[in-house]
């Protein structure tokens, strides 16, 4: 299946992986028969390999549904998409639909996919993030001309989607990990371990991923390694997290974080590579 070359992520999320590909990309497997990934976000990884035969998920299912309304309705949500207005108060209105449990859930897939993208685009710094409640609530970005419709982007998307080879889920990534068949690797971005007593990454889904959950995965990665599944993990480089997977070979690489409301705090930070498998 020939690349589609302008297929790229439509969405900005925490942890995207666009700046670390170049780090990623020599460590990916040469032949991949069955792609995976758990944790998709805005999906670089996914979008660089384009595999034939792709399982993903987000726990996020406002963002899956981003995806499949991009599969199926592409030219709806484009013309939806140019009707959103850069203000503030349109902002907030927008913003507050999610408020209206019923109202919200009345409104047809293709309006929700809308207001997500609309949403990412405009609000401060890209910032998806929800409360306890599950409702976005991230502030206007104030951004002079954000680029909402990226038309050529998001046809790209929809054709190689529509390609048939990627199915969709939204559930707990072990169950996602579960589909996957023996000889299948796996690309695994979770919510990283904090780099402090006051950082998190949970406010991006309602729940959290704290450090019980890091231990789950890793259990998930010693049975995908038992079902001769190969893997590749990032997360922060803390010694937790480096001392949860001292049997497996991991790669010290620096990242530069681009979601902190505080500028300041978006400098290079040491992140892990982890892998069950070598060099090929």
């Amino acid at each position: 299946m020939e690349k589609e070359h302008l297929a790229a992520p439509v969405v900005k999320w925490a942890g995207g992986k666009r700046q670390l590909l170049s780090a990623i990309t020599p460590l990916l497997p040469r032949q991949i028969s069955q792609y995976c990934e758990p944790f998709l976000g805005g999906g670089a990884v996914l979008f660089s390999i384009q595999p034939e035969r792709a399982i993903v998920n987000d726990l996020n299912g406002d963002l899956i549904a981003v995806y499949e309304v991009i599969r199926d309705d592409v030219e709806a949500l484009i013309a939806d998409l140019k009707k959103h207005e850069n203000t503030p108060e349109y902002f907030y209105a927008i913003r507050d639909m999610d408020r209206d449990r019923e109202g919200y859930r009345a409104m047809s897939k293709v309006a929700r996919a809308s207001r997500l993208i609309y949403l990412n685009k405009t609000c401060f710094n890209g910032l998806f993030r929800v409360n306890s409640a599950g409702e976005f609530n991230s502030p206007f970005g104030h951004y002079r001309n954000p680029k909402v419709v990226n038309e050529p982007v998001l046809r790209a998307v929809s054709r190689y989607f529509a390609s048939g080879g990627v199915r969709f889920y939204s559930e707990d990534f072990a169950v996602t990990l579960g589909r996957v068949a023996g000889g299948g690797f796996a690309y695994l971005d979770p919510p990283y371990d904090p780099l402090s007593d006051t950082a998190s990454f949970t406010g991006y889904s309602k729940g959290g991923f704290g450090r019980s959950e890091q231990v789950r995965l890793k259990q998930c990665c010693d049975e995908l390694t038992e079902r001769g599944v190969k893997f590749l993990l990032s997360n922060s480089a803390t010694e937790f997290i480096k001392d949860l997977y001292r049997d497996y070979d991991i790669s010290i690489v620096k990242a530069r974080r681009a979601i902190n409301a505080d500028p300041a705090k978006r400098g290079a930070i040491e992140e892990v590579l982890i892998r069950n498998y070598g060099t090929e």
